[in-house]
């Protein structure tokens, strides 16, 4: 077996021998006594934890710790992620809305409109959130968008932007124009496989969970102002900074951990 339950578990016990005979409910009760869970599972990806990893860590999660007090002296920390190719989805059948007595029924089959990009940005200190729609996910595009995204932060003594090693992040011309035209901007690069350090997949994951969630569009045009309209929302009802306990010195101790 791959995935245990109570009643497989309790079977095979009596038929190795372990017990002459055990109840499921028996075996419940022993694995709560003993704080396991074998009936779940939690995905993870294991980052590779080098001197590279450290260094990175630990300029994002500083960033973190003083966004408040950056803020207070003109410094602006911003997280910045994609959610690519969301697939346009219209269900066959109209949902049935919940009422009395029965939860709301919807069509399982869909039909496909397409995909739309959605790229998002978070201010770590406010909270508050912007969204985009790119026809494209790539350098060209991401390069249209970097001038409004960085406008309302000309003022900035300093910016200090996340987000991950994408190609169209770390390319070649995305970098030049950073550099060119944004002297003031400082670009900070989550680790490989450690994009998770990236507030705005929080945000995201927040966002899709209110906005995309159970939703059905009749065609990619109005999935695309569902999203403009959407983000605004989301900023007016929910935006608020994130708690992140993660701190550098807990990090530390868990490399060392690690390490060991």
């Amino acid at each position: 077996m791959t995935h245990w339950s109570t009643r497989s578990l309790a079977k095979v016990a009596a038929e190795r021998g372990l017990v002459p005979k055990i109840a499921h409910s028996t075996v419940s009760l022993i694995l709560r006594t003993a704080d396991l869970q074998p009936h779940r599972s939690r995905y993870w990806k294991t980052p590779t934890i080098d001197a590279d990893f450290e260094r990175r860590a630990t300029r994002i999660l500083w960033c973190y710790e003083r966004a408040s007090d950056l803020a207070a002296r003109g410094e602006v920390v911003l997280c910045f992620d994609e959610k690519p190719n969301i697939q346009v989805l219209e269900r066959r059948r109209p949902t049935r809305p919940v009422r009395r007595g029965q939860i709301e029924h919807q069509e399982f089959e869909y039909i496909r409109h397409g995909t739309v990009n959605f790229a998002a940005v978070l201010d770590v200190h406010t909270g508050k959130m912007r969204g985009w729609c790119p026809s494209r996910n790539d350098s060209e595009h991401l390069r249209a968008i970097l001038p409004e995204l960085l406008h309302e932060c000309c003022n900035a003594r300093r910016v200090h932007l996340i987000w991950d090693g994408a190609p169209s992040h770390v390319a070649q011309e995305t970098t030049t124009l950073l550099r060119t035209l944004y002297p003031h901007v400082r670009v900070l690069v989550t680790p490989a496989h450690a994009s998770w350090l990236n507030q705005a997949e929080l945000l995201l994951r927040a966002f899709s969970e209110r906005y995309l969630k159970r939703g059905s569009w009749n065609s990619r045009q109005q999935f695309v102002e569902h999203l403009n309209v959407s983000w605004r929302e989301y900023d007016q009802l929910y935006a608020h900074p994130f708690r992140w306990s993660w701190t550098r010195q807990k990090m530390h101790r868990w490399v060392e951990r690690h390490a060991a």
